[in-house]
């Protein structure tokens, strides 16, 4: 089966939980503990990638790349944030060519103006909605497996009511597409209230100090989500370990005491396969190894 194929099977099995995956190694720790699928964020990737700010700076280019490295290091459908889709609908033909051939299961797009921003700040603005269906038609057009998913995201929730932002969603399903991404929802009862509207796999955000509560995987499951996406929960992680880290070695001079905290070496190389690469080399250079 394609990606797409593999992400469209797993939301029948439950609901499905994607955790973002800030770089190749992390798609590799996802796989290992039994996720379904990985999400490149675009927050996580202008942030850990490029030191920027989520607000469409990063290029198609670098985006594409990127996918690509997630896509080589994991068997896992990888799901791409592909924010606004770099401009109209010749753009976003582009960018659905170039995300699929790089390995994409699937490609979100979202109805926000440019620059945009993060869809848990204030501030944002929205294209029509006729704008936003048009770029939706040449996503379509765009896609040669015709089981790439199309996810449409509305940011409508965070600038208007939650009736405008479900009118959308029903205008996106009309021209095409396959998934519906509603940001910024504002409570529990929002979600349900989305859910039973909506006849399409539905995909909710649970992003950390955001205006979305953060409600368990069993919680979104029974208000009709198919899938739930933790965009930066592990960079955020990390980020914290890391700062506690260098707080620790500044003050002590060595890093004795976060030995337990750390992936070994061991299990670093278990992650990348090391013992696969040496046992490759042996078989073409044989007894020159040893």
């Amino acid at each position: 089966m394609s990606s797409g194929q593999r992400l469209r099977q797993a939301i029948r099995d439950g609901i499905l939980q994607i955790p973002g995956a800030p770089n190749a190694l992390m798609a590799r720790l996802i796989e290992q503990h039994g996720f379904d699928a990985i999400y490149l964020s675009g927050a996580a990737f202008s942030a850990g990638h490029l030191a920027i700010p989520d607000i469409g700076l990063f290029s198609l280019t670098e985006l594409a790349q990127q996918t690509a490295i997630l896509a080589e290091s994991t068997v896992l459908p990888v799901i791409v944030d592909a924010d606004t889709g770099f401009g109209d609908t010749v753009n976003v033909e582009r960018t659905i060519v170039e995300l699929e051939r790089s390995g994409a299961a699937a490609i979100q797009l979202e109805d926000q103006e440019l620059p945009k921003r993060c869809g848990h700040l204030s501030g944002k603005q929205l294209v029509s909605s006729e704008e936003m269906c048009r770029k939706l038609r040449a996503a379509v057009a765009a896609r040669r497996d015709p089981d790439l998913v199309l996810i449409a995201r509305t940011d409508a929730r965070g600038v208007h009511e939650l009736d405008t932002a479900i009118q959308r969603a029903r205008e996106y399903v009309e021209a095409g597409a396959d998934w519906i991404f509603p940001e910024a929802l504002a409570s529990a009862e929002e979600f349900k209230a989305f859910a039973e509207a909506i006849d399409v796999p539905l995909l909710a955000n649970m992003t950390e100090f955001g205006k979305s509560p953060l409600l368990t995987s069993e919680e979104l499951e029974s208000s009709g989500y198919a899938a739930v996406i933790y965009p930066v929960t592990l960079l955020r992680v990390a980020m914290k370990a890391a700062e506690a880290a260098l707080g620790i070695l500044a003050v002590d001079g060595t890093q004795r005491e976060l030995l337990d905290l750390m992936q070994t070496r061991q299990e670093l190389y278990d992650l990348l396969e090391y013992d696969d690469y040496q046992e490759r080399d042996r078989k073409h250079f044989g007894d020159e190894l040893e």
